[in-house]
């Protein structure tokens, strides 16, 4: 009698095989879809450290501009074409209502429409006809700019208005000045901007 032998098999086997295989396939989709995430989240970050990078230069930038703007006011200026002299607290000589060019650019009347003059002057234009004043123009002060490197795009500009000195205790007879100072910064980006304002007294 021969005996013949039957090769056993095991369905359920395969089953938990084909099993196995959907788990591991949807463990790496979703491995893959965290790892996206964390990629586009990198990136964000990447962005916003850039900007606020960006925006810190533009805003130190505008700071230069007030402090030069304090130089062209009180002085001492080393350049030929100091204009100290313009600024006396009791006078608004070489003040005019559309900020003025040449020796006189940047110096601005108040307003006497609804909207400041600040909000009204170009401190984008660089033409020989602007009405701002460039950092360095009348105080021979300089800063580093350019397109390369981490530094403004380029330099950064300021207008100065003469108002009427309101402070209390002030002469009753002799009107006095006070100058409110608006200035624009740049950052690496020329579109990456920042804008401040100071009001200075000249004693």
């Amino acid at each position: 009698m021969n005996a013949r032998i039957l090769p056993i098999r095991f369905p359920a086997a395969r089953s938990a095989g084909g099993f196995s295989m959907i788990v591991v396939l949807i463990i790496l989709s979703v491995l893959s879809l965290m790892g996206v995430a964390v990629t586009q989240m990198t990136i964000l970050s990447e962005r916003s450290t850039r900007f606020d990078r960006d925006w810190q230069i533009a805003w130190q930038a505008a700071e230069a501009a007030l402090l030069d703007a304090e130089f062209d006011i009180r002085g001492p200026n080393t350049s030929g074409s100091s204009r100290v002299s313009q600024f006396s607290p009791t006078s608004v000589l070489g003040f005019t209502a559309d900020c003025g060019t040449g020796a006189d650019r940047g110096l601005c009347l108040p307003s006497v429409t609804a909207k400041p003059v600040w909000y009204t002057v170009d401190f984008l234009d660089t033409s020989a006809n602007a009405r701002t004043v460039e950092f360095g123009e009348f105080t021979g002060r300089t800063l580093d700019t350019g397109t390369a490197g981490v530094r403004p795009a380029r330099r950064p500009r300021y207008i100065i208005e003469v108002l009427p000195d309101l402070t209390p205790g002030g002469s009753a007879t002799v009107q006095r000045n006070i100058y409110r100072v608006t200035a624009i910064g740049f950052g690496p980006r020329e579109d990456t901007q920042a804008v401040l304002q100071m009001f200075f007294r000249k004693e």
